[in-house]
């Protein structure tokens, strides 16, 4: 196991990033960012040996600063919608920031993707921690926030964890785009996927969910039995839905050119599956051009928009009181 930190870019403000690499006894290595914790690169051996990066990413800071996509980043204070970008808490109205329009995403105009982050080795994971501070995107309450990244033997987790002296509402995931025929190399259309979920959340026309939990029988949404991500996709263009995951690992996946396999797992309800439209063209590491649908993400979370669904797992966060989540990624 090793940690290595070295300089990445400097902010505008002269604020000096660092890329964190952490590699196993293997050699599986991931280089992580103190920008955004965004997870710029996974490399692990294919099937016959040869190292493959499975992480859509991006060469420079300047590059990371101007994305809208997400890649790789931790998003946070609240993953995924919230309607008409405000919640009631206590009594109590929050109006949001907008991310676009009035239409609220991944915390915000900036959220946890666009922030610095403070790494500090410990053992062999790296901590990054920040202070989200009250009224930040207009969410209540000082956060105090951790995520920490390693690896457990061929696995890499991501351990969420945070306070608040205020409730609040938290629903913090990873937005890393895999494509595990290595970034760049085409699309995802004939990976196979599998995910441990009977029920999803359908949205309506406006993209929020309408609260219900459908059933995946006879729908495209249906891959409790391995199936390749391109099968259904022609019928709707490209995944976008939360899962209600039911099972241990929540997800396998498998390139179909490297036979590396991803096995994700997470102690958080949802999971959401995307299977990224808007890459095609897009610059990425080395110069490689990203491909329609070159990727798929599978976001860890509480189910979108919870907060306005009470029947549904709490994304509440009370004062005094600890969040701590999980994800995994192990890699065969």
């Amino acid at each position: 196991m090793s940690v290595i930190q070295r300089p990445f870019g400097t902010l505008e403000d002269g604020t000096v990033i660092s890329a964190w690499t952490l590699t196993n006894e293997k050699g599986f290595q991931a280089e992580v960012l103190d920008y955004g914790v965004i997870i710029r690169s996974i490399i692990v051996p294919d099937q016959k040996g040869k190292p493959v990066d499975v992480v859509l990413g991006l060469d420079t800071l300047e590059a990371y600063v101007a994305d809208r996509g997400y890649l790789g980043a931790t998003i946070g204070r609240c993953a995924n919608r919230i309607k008409d970008s405000a919640f009631q808490l206590n009594g109590i109205t929050y109006p949001l920031q907008p991310t676009f329009g009035n239409f609220h995403l991944h915390g915000g105009k900036l959220g946890f993707s666009k922030r610095v982050w403070k790494g500090t080795q410990v053992d062999h994971t790296v901590v990054f921690s920040r202070l989200s501070p009250d009224g930040e995107e207009g969410y209540p309450g000082n956060l105090q926030v951790q995520v920490t990244v390693g690896w457990q033997e061929d696995s890499l987790v991501i351990q969420y964890e945070a306070q608040t002296d205020r409730d609040t509402v938290v629903n913090l995931t990873n937005h890393s785009y895999f494509n595990l025929n290595g970034a760049g190399n085409g699309n995802v259309h004939h990976h196979l996927l599998q995910i441990a979920a009977d029920q999803y959340t359908p949205t309506g026309s406006d993209g929020y969910p309408t609260g219900e939990m459908a059933k995946v029988d006879g729908t495209a949404m249906d891959f409790r039995t391995p199936k390749s991500i391109g099968r259904d996709i022609r019928l709707f263009g490209g995944y976008d839905c939360n899962f209600v995951t039911n099972g241990h690992p929540i997800a396998v996946a498998v390139g179909d050119r490297t036979g590396i396999t991803m096995i994700t797992d997470t102690d958080q309800p949802g999971a959401q599956l995307y299977t990224a439209p808007a890459m095609l063209g897009r610059k990425g590491k080395s110069g490689k051009k990203y491909a329609h649908h070159g990727a798929f993400c599978l976001e860890t979370q509480h189910f979108p928009d919870s907060i306005h669904h009470p029947q549904w797992p709490t994304c509440i966060l009370k004062a005094g009181e600890t969040f701590r989540s999980f994800t995994s990624y192990t890699f065969r």
